[in-house]
């Protein structure tokens, strides 16, 4: 298991290297433009207000973006879970097809190493690349926060960092249960990204239509606090969203224990039970 995990983080050097790179020089920028913001005051109520209302509600919090837990929000956890997502998603579905569609995935259960052991190790391993990667974000928001004023304290910054790992985790796995249930890693990855994507509109689009709340608490999104989680996190959503993931990524534990290697390529769906007996050769 543990060989497969520093194999796994060997082999995501450069996501875990490129990754925090761009995440720093974009939070740094976005820190050191509080100020500004902050002091816009009136003007930017007055620069707001002559965006049309479906905008403004649309984007929840984006009147309170001269505050910090507003500007965290807009600038940040609104939607880092859709860039980072594609992380996510990606190390999800290629974590155990990925190698099997190049043919490589056989030759490594070959050896002396138990699936239970490969599957944990890497998915171990993909973890510990996000949380490494949220690490360098938290820690580049919280580093000069007192110098730009931002008036939050690190273990406010970090709380919402720790519900945007709790969503990263949930559409890794569930991309991980596709990849296994579905003929190929790039529907996987399609599939996972358009709930990703479907579900950030919907929650934009429950602030203009009061019915679709009915639809969008049986959602991920709707338990992901973003900024808010700077006041406090609620216990109950952040448990959920990693109960949830707990329970994709064990359906997906025993997808895999019960799998037929394939050698190499995609699979393909077949109707067997409608395939037409052959005929019988004429002697």
């Amino acid at each position: 298991m543990w060989a497969e995990f520093k194999h796994t983080l060997r082999r995501m050097r450069w996501q875990i290297c490129g990754w925090p790179f761009g995440i720093i020089l974009y939070v740094l920028l976005m820190v050191f433009f509080y100020p500004n913001m902050a002091e816009m005051g009136e003007m930017l109520d007055q620069y707001l207000a002559m965006f049309p209302e479906a905008m403004l509600a649309f984007f929840k919090n984006i009147s309170a973006i001269n505050t910090p837990l507003g500007y965290l929000d807009v600038y940040f956890f609104s939607y880092m879970h859709l860039i980072i997502g594609i992380l996510a998603i990606s190390g999800g579905a290629n974590l155990l097809v990925g190698d099997e569609e190049k043919g490589l995935l056989d030759l490594v259960l070959a050896q002396p190493v138990s699936r239970t052991g490969l599957f944990c190790g890497r998915l171990l391993a993909l973890f510990t690349a996000l949380a490494i990667i949220l690490l360098t974000g938290w820690l580049s928001w919280a580093i000069p926060a007192e110098r730009v004023s931002l008036n939050l304290t690190w273990a406010q910054l970090l709380r919402p960092f720790i519900s945007l790992f709790a969503v990263l985790v949930l559409f890794a796995a569930l991309a991980l249960f596709f990849s296994l249930l579905l003929p190929a890693v790039r529907l996987a990855n399609m599939l996972t990204g358009a709930l990703l994507v479907g579900n950030y509109l919907l929650m934009g689009l429950s602030n203009l239509n009061d019915k679709l709340q009915q639809v969008l608490k049986y959602t991920p999104l709707n338990y992901y606090q973003g900024g808010a989680a700077v006041e406090g996190l609620n216990g109950s959503w952040l448990f959920g969203l990693l109960a949830a993931a707990v329970l994709i990524t064990g359906v997906a534990w025993v997808l895999f224990l019960r799998r037929d290697i394939r050698v190499g390529g995609e699979r393909s769906w077949t109707l067997s039970a409608l395939r037409l007996p052959s005929r019988a050769k004429s002697s």
